[in-house]
């Protein structure tokens, strides 16, 4: 039975043929499709059937795979992980379409019960990144590899190292460097 989930079809738009063979993270975003749409289901026996086959395979597939991607995470379409392994998103982070991830990310509060990132549409995270705390990375942002965001990063650029600083601006950037 094919299931009419736009955001999931612009999932599998961005991965190989046969990704289930090829990438295990895409497991990982296909049971959080489920959930989500799961959740959007009338209550009744179906949903409450379908909440506890979720449960079982979001536990099996973070044990897999290393991919901590709860259902009440917000995901436009298109999500890419690249890799997998020791990738956490914090239950109430806002992803935007057409992101991608690397492994060793992860996007979370800095406290506890303190806010959490909001990532805007095509944002890219390097292997290891940090994006800790009520931080707004920009449409077309890159994070390089390792690199620890606990500031806002400008539509467009490119932020590297510990804590994070800008080293470049794209053409959808709102900000322009400032000499130093």
């Amino acid at each position: 039975m094919a299931v009419h989930d736009p955001d999931w079809q612009a999932d599998l738009a961005r991965c190989p043929a046969h990704p289930f063979l090829r990438e295990q993270s895409i497991w990982a975003i296909a049971v959080y499709r489920f959930g989500r749409r799961n959740d959007a289901r009338r209550p009744g026996v179906r949903r409450a059937i379908g909440d506890r086959l979720y449960w079982v395979l979001y536990r099996i597939v973070e044990t897999v795979t290393g991919i901590t991607l709860p259902k009440s995470v917000t995901i436009g379409g298109g999500l890419r992980i690249w890799h997998f392994g020791n990738i956490v998103v914090h239950e109430s982070v806002r992803i935007g379409a057409r992101c991608a991830l690397r492994h060793g990310v992860t996007i979370g509060n800095r406290v506890d019960g303190g806010g959490v990132p909001v990532l805007e549409d095509d944002v890219e995270l390097g292997a290891y990144a940090q994006v800790l705390g009520p931080v707004r990375v920009g449409r077309g942002a890159t994070v390089g590899a390792m690199t620890v965001v606990l500031d806002d990063v400008p539509a467009g650029a490119v932020a590297v190292g510990i804590p994070a600083r800008i080293v470049s601006y794209g053409a959808n950037s709102t900000s322009a460097p400032t000499g130093t």
